[in-house]
């Protein structure tokens, strides 16, 4: 059996992996010199863990283009001011849907598209200092959808 495939049967793996350190030491430094910084947020007069951006794209283009997706979450991370530790998408057969998403210090943003359908999902939410806003102007650029709908959740409303 392969290393990968063992890898994969989680034998072997005494100890995290180096992706793994490596994403810990980003995160690390991404919350400053105070690790007890919660990075919650005001947002619309509320304190809160974050915003959570649900978007879904309708007659949208380039959704089985998985350079052009993995390209438009770096722009969108950009935009957001966030810290990207890690992409992962998939690229599906037959109909050529993408689903993946961008791990990232703040949080994630997550799609998954059926270009068959011209239709994708979006899921972006940030804490601390980003700005999720920021990633639908992106969004509207990279894939020209004939209509954009946005809602918003705040996240952690209450918590003490």
């Amino acid at each position: 059996m392969s290393q990968n495939a063992l890898l994969r049967l989680g034998k072997g793996l005494e100890t995290p992996g180096t992706t793994r350190k490596k994403d810990a030491s980003i995160a690390a430094h991404a919350a400053g010199s105070d690790e007890r910084d919660d990075h919650f947020v005001m947002r619309n007069g509320v304190r809160c863990a974050g915003a959570h951006l649900i978007v879904d794209l309708y007659q949208a283009s380039r959704l089985d283009d998985i350079d052009h997706i993995e390209d438009t979450l770096r722009r969108c991370v950009h935009a957001a001011g966030a810290t990207l530790l890690h992409i992962h998408l998939h690229h599906f057969e037959p109909n050529g849907g993408i689903s993946g998403v961008a791990v990232l210090a703040e949080s994630h943003i997550s799609i998954h598209s059926w270009p068959e359908r011209a239709y994708a999902a979006l899921d972006i939410f940030m804490c601390g200092s980003a700005n999720p806003d920021a990633c639908v102007p992106v969004l509207r650029e990279a894939f020209s959808p004939n209509k954009i709908a946005v809602s918003e959740h705040l996240r952690g409303q209450g918590v003490a």
